[in-house]
């Protein structure tokens, strides 16, 4: 029996899928993150992202229902090879100037990665007629691009600064 070829709505579920996981992996991440962090603007950043990261699973999980999917996660290998690396310079860099520097570098990492799959979601909802959805991964989407806006105004202002100096 011929299997039947995947569609695109099928690779919208499995998209979905990855970054439910993915932001997931993050709400884990992010209080570790601001923990580490020496610079209160950065904390004050990583502990106010873990509240939107809330907020972006909750309309995950309003996309699924939309399509009539159960809301579940399918292993992120992306996400957790930047969450390890994430835990690498906080383990090499602990008590470090730098170490800042290198937590801000792997957040923008994820933010990054995060911006590329909701702008490819938002475009499959679209072409899936699903326009609720497309609002949805729209607002996430917003919300990560002005995240990644303010870790690069905190890089350029302080923490690569302080991170240098130290050298």
């Amino acid at each position: 029996m011929a299997k039947e070829s995947k569609k695109l709505d099928d690779l919208f579920h499995d998209t979905l899928k990855d970054i439910y996981f993915a932001e997931k992996k993050i709400l884990t991440a992010l209080p570790k993150m601001a923990k580490a962090a020496h610079s209160e603007e950065l904390r004050a950043a990583f502990e106010k992202h873990h509240g939107e990261t809330e907020g972006q699973v909750e309309r995950l999980e309003k996309v699924f229902d939309m399509i009539g999917k159960k809301a579940q996660g399918k292993t992120c290998d992306a996400i957790i090879g930047l969450v390890e690396e994430g835990q690498q310079v906080m383990k090499e860099y602990k008590g470090s100037p730098a170490l800042d520097a290198g937590l801000l570098a792997g957040a923008q990492a994820v933010e990054h990665y995060e911006i590329s799959r909701y702008g490819t979601l938002k475009t499959w909802a679209d072409e899936l007629g699903l326009g609720e959805a497309v609002g949805l991964l729209d607002a996430t989407l917003e919300e990560e691009k002005k995240t990644d806006a303010t870790l690069t105004k905190i890089a350029e202002s302080v923490v690569n600064q302080e991170a240098e100096q130290a050298s």
